[in-house]
């Protein structure tokens, strides 16, 4: 049974229970994606090759900005710390930052602009000035170090950087050698240390209240680039994926979708007799979202399904300087935030915190985790903690622009181990080690591959890396899978994460899935390591929460039961302090392997 919230009441004690829910949601998704809906899919030439897009899309995201920003303006947009700003005021600064790139720097439609930066208002201004000119964002990652934003930097030949004082002590020393190869002008944001004498400061050269009325014309197709952002690969250096208007645009409309279809099965399912109204008045929704964006800028996951559904549906973004689970929590009771997505163990961290119990939460209806598998242990425990919220979850990449899928509310609920079905833009299937398609079936594992609007147009500078990786239209993601027969999908672990122990596949995130079912566990990364006789061997770094206490041998008994033995870690490690992250909150476990065999 489900708590009563604001989208939903109470599951009816059926023989169906939640399952028979699940089919009110499939009949909202045929209905909102039929032909004169607002959602209606069709299926459009898109680099020769034929897939499915919204029909009543904007073409680009300078139309998405324009129309926000013409329609709400005097509401809220975005807040950093205790800085605020309306729409009329980052479209001020926009407007003004457009020309100044414009007509100063010569920045033309097919040009990039690199942005390197903390989460900072001026990130949004520069992403919306820069694409309303037809010129793409290069999302240059904050953590990268000189060398790497060389490389950065070179690959993708921007005509201006705009970067905050801690990348431009890392940029200067390299400027010279980058500048070399192709000119570059330094545009610095919040910045007080010396410049070159070329360089121009944010405050000098944005200057809202002298801002041209207009935005300069631009002529932009909706398959240009609009933005190119750095895979994280495993090996070598990095990607740019080259993410396109149509791809950013559908992506917003596939977060819409995903809500809408939720609130129309609800719906169906209380007049089917399915699901009772709720008994107690639920809370009123709130009149806007109000969305805490926790992850960095430069990956999707904040920004193509953060930053910009919320912009178009006219919401507020709250930004942090950094990740703290006591500050979310004063920023959720001061700003009323509605939604807070990040990587999972951030509500992890949110739920066990001191202060939840006396922090005020009621304005969140959605906690959501990404970007890395959801211990199916969060669902039930988010659901419970939030009094007018329920737990979501999507799963995506860089090279889909957002979202493949989403789950949330009672779906999530009755498939907590589901990342939830596919978006209605894109089609799925399942493909074996060799290549091959495999046939539909609940029990079927093999490497996701998509095909639809979303989809990147390649890397940049990499036609091998793209043929290898889109082939026929269809993307290779890397993950294993399985779709159920409704197609809900089950991500069983990436490909290049899996440990081949013995000859058997261990599959990292269910062995994850298993400890967090202990209370004591607050981190926990599975991984493999060298084994002389197997191969490779699971092994587990965890850490344990402050008070408590766990042993190998407690741990071991508690996996005993639940998963096979050979997936039980052979080697775990205890740690006191939080596990290594990298900029999108991911574990690393590459340092942990490290670690764990320094140790040895």
């Amino acid at each position: 049974m489900m708590k009563e919230g604001p989208l939903v009441g109470t599951v009816i004690d059926t023989p169906w229970g939640l399952q028979h829910v699940t089919n009110h949601y499939l009949q909202a998704r045929a209905e909102l994606t039929a032909a004169g809906s607002p959602f209606a899919v069709v299926e459009a030439e898109v680099g020769g090759v034929m897939m499915k897009t919204y029909a009543a899309v904007p073409p680009t995201m300078r139309v998405v900005w324009e129309n926000a920003s013409a329609g709400f303006a005097d509401q809220l947009y975005v807040v950093y710390e205790d800085e605020h700003y309306t729409y009329a005021e980052i479209a001020g600064d926009v407007r003004s930052l457009a020309h100044y790139l414009h007509s100063v720097q010569g920045v033309r439609e097919g040009d990039r602009v690199a942005v390197a930066m903390r989460n900072f208002p001026e990130w949004v201004t520069a992403y919306w000035a820069v694409v309303s000119l037809g010129a793409a964002v290069v999302g240059m990652n904050a953590w990268w170090t000189p060398p790497e934003m060389a490389y950065g930097l070179s690959d993708s030949a921007p005509k201006v950087l705009i970067a905050d004082g801690e990348r431009m002590e890392r940029v200067l020393p390299i400027l010279d050698g980058l500048r070399e190869k192709a000119p570059l002008h330094v545009l610095t944001v919040r910045s007080t240390g010396a410049l070159p004498s070329d360089a121009a400061r944010w405050e000098d050269v944005v200057l809202r209240d002298a801002a041209p009325a207009t935005l300069p014309d631009a002529v932009i197709d909706t398959d240009d680039d609009a933005c190119i952002f750095y895979t994280s690969g495993t090996t070598g250096f990095p990607k740019g994926a080259q993410l396109t208007h149509r791809g950013s645009v559908a992506n917003i409309f596939n977060i819409a979708f995903m809500q809408h279809a939720v609130s129309l099965a609800d719906a169906k399912a209380i007049a089917a007799g399915d699901l009772a109204p709720p008994t107690t008045p639920p809370a009123p929704p709130p009149a806007r979202t109000i969305n805490l964006l926790t992850t960095p800028l430069f990956h999707v996951t904040a920004h193509n399904c953060g930053l910009q559904p919320t912009t178009l549906a006219g919401g507020c973004v709250v930004l942090m300087r950094k990740w703290d689970a006591g500050r979310a929590l004063e920023l959720i009771e001061r700003e009323q935030i509605t939604n807070m997505s990040g990587v999972p163990i951030m509500s992890r961290e949110l739920l066990l915190h001191p202060d939840f119990a006396t922090r005020d939460t009621t304005s969140l209806r959605a906690l959501s985790g990404g970007g890395a598998p959801v211990p199916p242990d969060m669902v039930s425990k988010i659901d419970g903690a939030l009094k007018n919220g329920v737990p979501t979850t999507g799963y995506g990449l860089t090279e889909t622009c957002g979202i493949i899928t989403a789950n949330t509310a009672r779906n999530y609920l009755s498939k907590p181990m589901s990342c939830g079905p596919i978006v209605p833009v894109l089609d799925a299937k399942l493909v074996d080690a060799e290549g091959n398609d495999l046939a539909p079936g609940a029990d079927v594992v093999g490497e996701i591959h998509v095909k639809g609007a979303v989809v990147v147009k390649g890397y940049l500078n990499k036609p091998e890396a793209t043929a290898d990786a889109i082939r026929a239209g269809w993307f290779a993601t890397g993950d294993i899978a399985r779709i159920d027969d409704e197609g809900f999908v089950y991500i069983v672990d990436r490909a290049k994460d899996m440990v081949l122990r013995g000859g058997e596949n261990v599959y990292c995130s269910e062995v994850e899935a298993a400890i967090y079912g202990l209370d004591a566990v607050a981190e926990a990364a599975v991984f493999s390591i060298p084994d002389e006789r197997l191969g490779e061997d699971v092994a587990a770094a965890i850490v344990v929460r402050p008070g408590m206490s766990l042993t190998t041998e407690e741990l071991r008994a508690h996996l005993a039961p639940l998963i096979a033995s050979y997936k039980i870690p052979g080697s775990v490690m205890f740690l006191t302090e939080p596990l290594p992250r990298n900029a999108s909150g991911k574990f690393l476990k590459r340092d942990l392997r490290t670690q764990m065999l320094a140790d040895k």
